[in-house]
């Protein structure tokens, strides 16, 4: 069943063209949410700003690999809209230039509705103007995506990861009811975790990462890059090209991939303190730089 849902997320994945010229971050599991103290997204959001920012100024485009926004702790995308609205601006501006790619995960899959999505995203009320305003109009959701490096037979496929959680897939709607009403009021008043979540369940997390390895090794070592357990990975490139993108909701820091010079490289976005008392944001390199092309053959 997982192997098959894997499978169908690659078969009728959409496709882009990359080639050596291209600048590409992938974020995931932002969970951006109301600024509540449930939001988890809230105490990254001045970096993950900063980042963003600095990958528009760059040139980069941004690929978006699900769990952006929290829709199962918080029912209306207008809450959120209103909790981080510099963001979103700023995301229209990459969706203005075309420079916007997004997958829905299991905490957002309301999003694979495009007509959801129409209502919802495409305009916001201005309360300065008392007019709606354009936000992300035309845009789309993907279940996945596949680039094409120019050159390259093998290509790469981007997902969420919840294809490989068949409780926070085929059963998204109950666990969106237990995260709603059980595990998020146990979080605000005693800071218990939902369980099931793969992010907070280290034993389900391992489940997660063996069914999608598993399915690269019966689909000729093709590489992934998926969200959804919180946990980093880059691999070695004699090893299986299983990469994970961490989340925006670590701690003190967020994670991400880029791929530049057709080079893949794992980065965090922090806060440090200098010996002065200035803090600064900082992008620190985690692993690589890699040839994209030492996966690609594998």
């Amino acid at each position: 069943m997982i192997q098959q849902l894997l499978s169908r997320a690659y078969q009728n994945a959409k496709h882009i063209a990359i080639d050596k010229n291209s600048k590409l971050i992938f974020f995931s599991d932002c969970h951006r949410g109301d600024n509540s103290y449930a939001d988890d997204f809230s105490h990254n959001k001045q970096v993950y700003f900063h980042a963003l920012k600095t990958y528009f100024d760059d040139g980069f485009s941004y690929f978006e690999l699900g769990d952006g926004d929290e829709l199962w702790e918080n029912r209306k995308f207008e809450t959120i809209f209103d909790s981080h609205k510099n963001i979103y601006v700023l995301l229209k501006q990459f969706h203005d230039q075309k420079r916007l790619h997004m997958i829905y995960g299991n905490h957002d899959m309301v999003y694979r509705n495009p007509s959801y999505v129409e209502r919802f995203l495409s305009s916001y009320f201005d309360v300065i103007t008392g007019e709606q305003k354009p936000l992300f109009q035309g845009l789309k959701f993907y279940e996945s995506i596949i680039l094409n490096f120019d050159g390259y037979k093998k290509n790469i496929l981007l997902i969420h990861g919840h294809q490989a959680d068949f409780f926070n897939y085929a059963l998204w709607k109950l666990s969106r009811f237990l995260v709603r009403f059980f595990w998020q009021p146990l979080q605000k008043v005693f800071g218990i975790k939902d369980p099931t979540s793969p992010a907070k369940n280290y034993k389900e997390l391992i489940k997660v990462e063996r069914r999608i390895k598993k399915w690269i090794i019966n689909n000729d070592n093709q590489m992934v890059i998926a969200g959804h357990t919180h946990r980093p990975r880059f691999p070695e490139p004699n090893e299986l090209p299983y990469f994970n993108d961490g989340s925006c909701v670590h701690p003190r820091a967020i994670t991400g991939i880029e791929i530049e010079n057709a080079e893949i490289t794992l980065i965090k976005w922090h806060t440090t303190t200098h010996d002065d008392g200035t803090i600064q944001i900082v992008r620190t390199v985690l692993e690589g730089p890699e040839k994209l092309s030492d996966y690609l053959n594998l």
